[in-house]
């Protein structure tokens, strides 16, 4: 009797340990909207005063930008060649941000359900969108050139315009890919931002964004062959949104809603726009072409605990739960350095490779990154995930210096 009594111990107490170590290696997933679970930093393996040190860090280096960020705009972008505001801004909140250790919740600050502007952030949602067309086999692959998936493109006129008789010439469509050399670009030219697309698209000429020194260069300058040469330009990657509309024919933000958003549990609150100009005919109806960040205002309003989600989801690899939102070949390749600026992989996957951005954080870490400076820092090394905003730009690496520094095992 006795001997059975041990050896049933022994028994319950191995299924015990069983269960124990099965439940640490099963990934954590939140629920969705608030069901979000909390831990204590000693819970997940953390220093708890250095965690605080790192919270007390992010609200001490807030960026010196105005808080109203059409101010902001007109200060800096706004004073371009065609820099006028051809979306929404909004004043921004307070700094914000949250840190994500193995899936849970161990730091928050600011109001991270406060809606704001994400700029730049936006273009990983867009290249998003466009790794769910390849996954489905909507976009064959990355090296197709764009072109043949790109129709005319009616453009609609502001609201109370219309034809008029002086007006010869401007209902014409826009043929986006009109020469040889444009001909030639691709899918991955645009994600990763090497086109040197020529045009014009919604009011701003390729040349205006972040133009060079000398006007006399602006038009005359040769333009290089597709991939041979990064150039960051917010009109491009507007082309890329514009592209990928005319293959999802649908709304932008509704596919990303259907296929991302609403299955990793994302609020209903963050929204996604256009430019007042931006409205296209599609199969008969008027849809906005949204724009891939905050240039000239527009693109992505979301919360920082739902760019948290999106930081967690790009941390285990396009995976949620039982779910491939995302296939892990979209995520490699968009992990995968430009051959033109190594430390970039699709937009806007920043890498570390080169440790220069951040030289605390480990080089298989990366960042998708906006101004403001809003950033949402993925550290598969450390199972970190941080949500900052409204830090100041110099800031971010001594943020995350402090983070890592809290993990102890």
């Amino acid at each position: 009797m006795i001997v059975a009594y041990l050896r049933l111990s022994v028994a319950l107490a191995l299924l015990l340990a069983c269960t124990a170590e099965a439940q640490r290696s099963t990934p954590y997933y939140p629920g969705p909207g608030e069901d979000w679970e909390r831990r204590t930093p000693e819970q997940v393996g953390m220093d708890a005063a250095r965690l605080d040190s790192a919270v007390a860090f992010a609200l001490a280096n807030e960026s010196a930008a105005p808080r109203d960020l059409e101010l902001a705009h007109y200060q800096t972008f706004g004073r371009e060649p065609f820099g006028e505001a051809v979306g929404p801004f909004a004043e921004r909140g307070e700094p914000a941000g949250i840190i994500i250790r193995r899936g849970y919740i161990v730091a928050e600050w600011g109001d991270p359900r406060r809606v704001d502007m994400t700029f730049s952030v936006t273009k990983s949602f867009l290249s998003t969108v466009v790794g769910l067309a390849v996954d489905r086999g909507m976009i064959r692959g990355v090296h197709d050139p764009v072109d043949p998936y790109v129709g005319p493109v009616f453009v609609l006129p502001p609201e109370g315009g219309g034809r008029h008789a002086g007006g010869l010439g401007e209902n014409r469509p826009l043929r986006l890919f009109d020469t040889d050399r444009e001909r030639r670009i691709t899918w991955d030219h645009l994600l990763r931002q090497t086109s040197d697309w020529e045009g014009t698209l919604w009011g701003k000429p390729d040349w205006a964004d972040r133009p060079l020194q000398d006007p006399r260069e602006w038009l005359t300058r040769e333009r290089a062959e597709p991939g041979a040469v990064f150039e960051y330009n917010d009109v491009r990657v507007n082309l890329l949104a514009l592209a990928a509309l005319n293959v999802w024919r649908r709304p932008l933000p509704q596919v990303l809603r259907d296929h991302v958003m609403d299955p990793i549990g994302a609020s209903a609150t963050w929204r996604w726009t256009g430019y007042d100009n931006s409205w296209v005919l599609m199969d008969g109806l008027a849809v906005q072409s949204v724009s891939g960040g905050g240039h000239w205002g527009g693109g992505m309003f979301i919360s920082a605990r739902d760019m948290a989600r999106f930081g967690l989801l790009a941390l285990r690899r396009g995976r949620w739960g039982d779910r491939q939102v995302l296939s892990e070949a979209w995520v490699r390749m968009a992990l995968t350095p430009t051959p033109a600026q190594p430390n970039y992989g699709f937009m806007n996957w920043y890498l570390n490779t080169d440790r220069e951005r951040l030289p605390s954080a480990p080089a298989t870490a990366f960042v998708h990154l906006g101004n403001g400076t809003n950033a949402i820092y993925v550290d598969p090394q450390n199972d970190l995930v941080v949500v900052a905003r409204w830090i100041a730009n110099p800031a971010l690496d001594g943020l995350v210096q402090r983070v890592i520094a809290a993990v102890h095992r």
